[in-house]
């Protein structure tokens, strides 16, 4: 059997040739195999999560984390490998940071032309359809010099063992897990406005799944970033690169903005950006908040269904959403009140119980329990029946795809080697067919 072997670049070109169908094929079949991992048993298929062994922290140097992650599908078995910058626990006092605390204000600056640009963004020049703000706050927790993009591999084996692909391992976790987070995304009803925290790699393909999945739902996408520079690195990409020439001439209507915590009224944007998003796609390996939790918490902040993804934390100490947030969307409605409030699912949807359980921050600091969660995997495939109950004339579960489709959904992923193993599988196919990488014949 020929061994398919795949770099950063090869892949990186093979990506971003994906068409919208391709995406959507790619999605299925994850969900496909989520759905297998959250219901399926060892006699019915591979992806069973009793076939799924916990991954292994060891601590490297420099404040680094390797990772050993095996993992099965029905036709493969595989061990993904990675080594990733980790952010330092915090004091154990035991009390959570206020983030406005560490919010002060300074001068604003923001810009608009008529023309894209022909030379690289600087913070003074301006963009069509972009605006920048930034303000001079720091939040040291996030503060690092090393990136946290996984620098490693993935090994694919058949089920009977024999090796047939070799894959770079750092965008193909970014796609992987952006292809998770923007299942629920895709059925959203409005996904008018968007806002991502984050502009490395994680945040470029939140932003391109999304418009290649909903792009022309989309009119504003507002990126969030404690770095000025790296976000209009980012912003320069898409608003130059040939790479994203088709998303971006695909909408007229849409438009970027850059909001950085290094000068500017960053409190009040942070605020206005959060409370007018749709949807919004948390990016970063921070140990605080990215947002104080009364943005959405508050009577205000309530009366607007979103949908909320948090991927960048996947240790106990590391936290996106404030435990507020969470404990508010898994709290027993009041049936009287005075004010309309979205509708909220009484559960926080995560990729494996199991491992949100032990691992993510936001879970543990909220105090929730596992009834209190469910996993992707079952959830998507309810809602599949539902929705055919409810074309046939049935009744379906009315309230739950309400709830999916425009009520306040949060989804939890601390990542799963399952993810890496049936993307990769089908990134190994597509290479074959489309001419990429390397082939090592009888391997």
């Amino acid at each position: 059997m020929p061994l398919t072997v795949l770099s950063d670049s090869d892949i990186h070109s093979l990506l971003y040739s994906l068409s919208h169908d391709d995406v959507v094929h790619l999605q299925e079949n994850l969900a496909e195999a989520l759905h297998e991992y959250s219901t399926g048993t060892q006699e019915t298929t591979g992806c069973c999560q009793s076939n799924q062994p916990q991954r292994i922290a060891i601590p490297a140097t420099n404040n680094q984390t390797t990772l050993f992650m095996p993992a099965s599908t029905s036709t493969s078995r595989g061990m993904k490998l990675v080594t990733l910058a980790t952010t330092p626990e915090p004091n154990r006092s035991g009390s959570l940071p206020s983030i406005t605390s560490t919010i002060s204000h300074a001068s604003t600056a923001s810009s608009n032309s008529a023309n894209s640009p022909k030379t690289p963004l600087t913070a003074e020049s301006s963009l069509s359809n972009l605006s920048i703000s930034t303000s001079n706050r720091t939040d040291p927790s996030i503060t690092s010099s090393q990136s946290t993009s996984p620098l490693g591999s993935l090994t694919l084996l058949t089920a009977s063992g024999k090796p047939y692909g070799f894959l770079a391992a750092s965008e193909l976790t970014a796609f992987r897990t952006a292809l998770t987070a923007t299942m629920i995304f895709n059925r959203r009803t409005n996904v008018h406005t968007i806002a991502v925290f984050g502009a490395g790699a994680q945040a470029l393909w939140h932003i391109r799944l999304a418009l290649i999945l909903r792009g022309r739902d989309i009119h504003h996408v507002h990126i969030i970033n404690r770095n000025f520079e790296r976000a209009r690195q980012l912003m320069t990409n898409i608003y130059t690169s040939k790479e994203w020439e088709g998303l971006r001439n695909a909408n007229d209507k849409l438009d970027f903005s850059i909001v950085s915590n290094e000068y500017g009224e960053y409190n009040r944007l942070l605020k206005e950006h959060v409370r007018k998003s749709d949807a919004i796609f948390c990016c970063t390996p921070s140990t605080t908040p990215l947002f104080p939790a009364e943005h959405l918490t508050s009577t205000e902040g309530r009366k607007k269904g979103r949908y909320i993804s948090a991927i960048g934390s996947y240790r106990h100490h590391m936290i996106e959403l404030h435990p507020d947030i969470l404990r508010q969307a898994v709290a027993a409605e009041h049936k009287h009140h005075h004010h309309k409030h979205a509708d909220k699912g009484g559960v926080v949807v995560v990729d494996s119980l199991d491992a949100c359980m032990k691992e993510a921050g936001e879970v543990k600091q909220a105090g929730l329990n596992s009834e209190q969660l469910v996993e992707i995997g079952e959830l998507l495939m309810v809602k599949k029946a539902a929705m055919q109950e409810i074309e046939r004339g049935g009744p379906g579960e009315v309230g739950l795809k309400r709830w999916l489709q425009a009520g306040n959904v949060i989804f939890k992923c601390v990542g799963l080697g399952l993810m890496d193993i049936c993307v990769g599988e089908d990134l190994v196919m597509l290479a074959r067919e489309r001419g990429f990488g390397t082939t090592v014949e009888g391997f």
